[in-house]
C-alpha cells in the first residue's frame, strides 16, 4: 500500500456540515487530519449502529457527555435518520458543532433536508484532483483505473477496483436495502458504464439490461443517490434551434464504468474518448464545489438532425465559457463545429478545446486550444472564465 497523505483541497466550513462522498473517496482519512480531536461516532461499527438502533437515547446521553461547543463526527450517518432529531437538538441547545459524514444521500431524501433546519450545509468531497497529488498524477493511470484513495494507494489497483464493485453491491446495495431484485441490478451496471458520457437513452438501457423503463429509471437515482453518478443537464439556451432535453450520465470517477463493465486492461482509442470526457467533467465538478469556479452548467446541442455538440457549458453570472473535450493528440477543423455554432450565444466569453496533445494557441477566430497543463492551471487558479490572454495562433488542419 502507497503510506502517501495527500493534501486536499476542500477546506470545511465554520459550522455544522454534512459531508457526502462515494464510498472509498477519503472521508474519513481527510476528517482525521482536520479534526484531530473530535468526537467520533462511526456507524459502521455494527455494535454500536445497533445499540443506538433499539435505544436512540443512548445516543443523546453520549452527546450530554460532552462539553458545550464540542465538536462531534458522526461516520455513515445516513444508517440511522432517527438520529438526526438529537443532532439538531444538541447543535441548538448546546451548541455542539456535527460533521455529518455518509456515502449515500437516498435516505437523507427521502426523510426530508428539513430535519436540521437548515443548521448544517452539504459538502462532498471529490476523488484526487491532479493539484492533490502533485508529481504523482499521471493521466494515463487516471483513466485506466481512476483517483479514488481507496484504488490510487492499493498495492494492486487493478484488483482493488474490482473489489470495489463487490464491495458496492454487497455494503452499499444489499445491505442498504436499496432494490428489491439485486441481480437485476447488478445486470444493469454495466449497461450503465456503456453510458458513461452519453445522452440517457432510458428505453435503451432497459432493452440491454431486461429490465422495465420505470425500473431503469429507479436504477439511474440509486446510481446517483450513493454518489457514484451524475447527470449533466440539457444547457437551456435559444440558439436558432431547440435544444435537447435529456440529460448526460457520468460516474464519479473514471475507473467506475470500468469495475462494472470487468474491463480494466490500457482503454483502447473509443474507450479513451468517453473516460477522457469524463474525466474533464469530474474535475470541473469538483472545483465547483470546492472553489466556486461556475454558478450553472450543461451540455449544449441542437435539436434531432444536428450532429453539433458542445461538451460543457460553464456559467458564472451572465458569462458563459463553451468547452470541447478531445481526447487526441491534435485537433482538427471537424472538432470546432459546435464552438463555432455556438458563438453567437448571449454571453460567451470563451469558446476552448481541450486536447491531449500539442502546445497552447488560438485559431483565427478566436478558439483556444488547451492542453491538459494549461486547463488545469486555469482550473487551479480559478480563471477559466476570465477573459484570455493573448497567445499564439492556430491553423487547423
Amino acid at each position: 500500500m502507497r503510506n502517501v497523505l495527500y493534501p486536499r483541497v476542500m477546506t470545511p466550513p465554520k459550522g455544522s456540515f454534512f459531508l457526502f462522498g462515494p464510498r472509498g473517496v477519503g472521508k474519513s482519512t481527510w476528517l482525521r487530519s482536520v479534526f484531530p480531536r473530535a468526537h467520533r461516532i462511526d456507524l459502521l461499527d455494527e455494535a454500536l449502529y445497533q445499540s443506538y438502533l433499539a435505544d436512540t437515547g443512548a445516543f443523546a446521553g453520549e452527546l450530554r457527555s460532552l462539553s458545550a461547543g464540542s465538536l462531534v463526527v458522526v461516520d455513515e450517518v445516513q444508517r440511522l435518520p432517527a438520529l438526526w432529531n438529537e443532532v439538531h437538538r444538541h447543535i441548538e441547545d448546546r451548541r455542539l458543532r456535527f460533521v455529518l459524514c455518509g456515502s449515500s444521500a437516498r435516505k437523507l431524501k427521502t426523510a426530508g433536508t428539513n430535519l436540521l433546519a437548515g443548521r448544517a450545509v452539504r459538502r462532498h468531497l471529490h476523488p484526487f484532483l491532479p493539484e492533490e497529488l502533485g508529481r504523482d498524477f499521471d493521466l494515463d493511470e487516471a483513466l485506466r483505473h481512476g483517483t479514488l484513495p481507496v484504488i490510487w494507494t492499493a498495492p494492486d489497483r487493478g484488483e482493488a477496483l474490482a473489489a470495489y464493485a463487490q464491495l458496492y453491491l454487497k455494503e452499499e446495495v444489499q445491505a442498504e436495502a436499496l432494490v428489491r431484485n439485486l441481480p437485476g441490478f447488478a445486470r444493469f451496471l454495466p449497461v450503465a458504464a456503456l453510458f458513461h458520457g452519453q445522452v440517457i437513452n432510458i428505453s435503451a438501457i432497459a432493452r440491454d439490461a431486461g429490465a422495465a423503463r420505470t425500473t431503469v429509471g429507479g436504477y439511474l437515482e440509486i446510481l446517483e443517490d450513493t454518489l457514484l453518478a451524475f447527470r449533466l443537464p440539457a444547457f437551456k439556451a435559444k440558439l436558432r434551434v431547440r435544444e435537447r432535453r435529456h440529460p448526460k450520465l457520468y460516474w464519479v470517477d473514471p475507473g467506475l464504468p470500468r469495475a462494472m463493465k470487468r474491463q480494466l486492461g490500457a482503454p483502447g482509442a473509443e474507450e479513451r474518448g468517453h473516460l477522457f470526457e469524463g474525466w474533464v467533467a469530474s474535475v470541473l465538478r469538483a472545483y465547483r464545489d470546492y472553489r466556486g469556479l461556475f454558478d450553472d452548467w450543461g451540455y449544449w446541442a441542437p435539436g434531432k438532425g444536428s450532429s453539433l455538440e458542445v461538451d460543457f457549458v460553464l456559467r458564472r453570472g451572465d458569462d458563459l465559457a463553451a468547452l470541447e473535450v478531445r481526447a487526441g493528440q491534435k485537433v482538427f477543423e471537424a472538432d470546432l463545429k459546435g464552438l463555432r455554432a455556438i458563438k453567437d450565444l448571449a454571453g460567451v466569453k470563451r469558446r476552448l478545446v481541450l486536447c491531449r496533445g500539442g502546445r497552447r494557441q488560438k485559431t483565427a477566430d478566436g478558439i483556444e486550444i488547451l492542453t491538459v497543463a494549461a486547463f488545469l492551471e486555469e482550473l487551479e487558479n480559478a480563471t477559466l472564465l476570465e477573459p484570455a490572454q493573448p497567445f499564439k495562433r492556430l491553423t487547423t488542419d
